[in-house]
């Protein structure tokens, strides 16, 4: 379990990162109020957990500890939108619309939702 954690924590890392580095790389200088950086990190993920998930289907490619790595670690850290596409494609594949729709429609709604309530949370207590 214990290297379990380490191999996702050093992924995690590398991920975040990335991320950092990508955000100012890409909106270095640029006036656009549109998140593009973080836009750009959410598709790439979604890319490199792609790459991930097929790499593994195709048999001994990748080891559960390298699918740990790159997936949950990096793209993780990187961006959790890659999870979520992934989740969705499943979703998606299975047929299952009704699951498919809750999930994207619940996961934006109650995401701005959720970040309006802690807002107003702080806002009352401070």
């Amino acid at each position: 379990m214990l290297r379990n954690i380490l191999i996702v924590g050093t992924g995690g890392f590398i991920g975040t990162v990335m991320r950092y580095l990508v955000q100012i790389f890409v909106e270095k200088g640029m006036a656009s109020t549109f998140p593009w950086g973080t836009f750009i990190a959410n598709m790439a993920g979604s890319l490199i957990i792609g790459i991930v998930f097929g790499l593994a289907e195709k048999g001994d490619l990748l080891s559960s500890e390298w699918r740990m790595f790159l997936a949950v670690g990096v793209c993780g850290g990187f961006t959790t939108f890659s999870s979520f596409a992934y989740n969705n494609l499943n979703l998606l594949k299975d047929h299952s619309y009704g699951q498919l729709l809750w999930n994207v429609g619940g996961s934006l709604f109650l995401g701005i939702l959720a970040v309006y309530i802690g807002i107003v949370l702080v806002r009352a207590i401070f």
